[in-house]
């Protein structure tokens, strides 16, 4: 059985596969400041950086787990932290040209572990 963590890999991993089949470039995953935040992946397409945070969720018979939706767990506190972590990413890679967008990857997955839905969600 797999930890938690690496479910997750799992997840991000399935998540970029998708994100470059629409053509997307993946730039950087798990771009991480120290005590200040990480970004899941970051990808560009056209003029626009995607900063993807990456949420998962058994698929129960009702939809979604007992924790809700995949993309409610992207609380004020956690998007603040990704804002900031993002200041960092844009200085560190030049990236003062280009648009910002922040969508979420909710992925709700079976008992099994297969992945039954996927959705881009923006927040800001």
């Amino acid at each position: 059985m797999q930890n938690t963590s690496q479910t997750g890999r799992n997840y991000e991993e399935a998540a970029c596969a998708m994100l470059q089949r629409f053509g997307y470039k993946i730039l950087v995953r798990n771009f991480t400041v120290h005590n200040v935040g990480e970004l899941d992946i970051v990808a560009i397409k056209n003029n626009e950086v995607c900063i993807f945070e990456v949420k998962s969720r058994k698929a129960s018979p009702y939809k979604f787990s007992s924790f809700g939706a995949p993309e409610y767990s992207i609380t004020r506190s956690k998007r603040q932290k990704i804002y900031k972590t993002t200041r960092y990413l844009i200085q560190k890679y030049k990236l003062h040209d280009y648009n910002i967008r922040y969508l979420a990857v909710s992925l709700l997955f079976d008992e099994r572990g297969l992945i039954q839905n996927v959705e881009f969600i923006p927040f800001d």
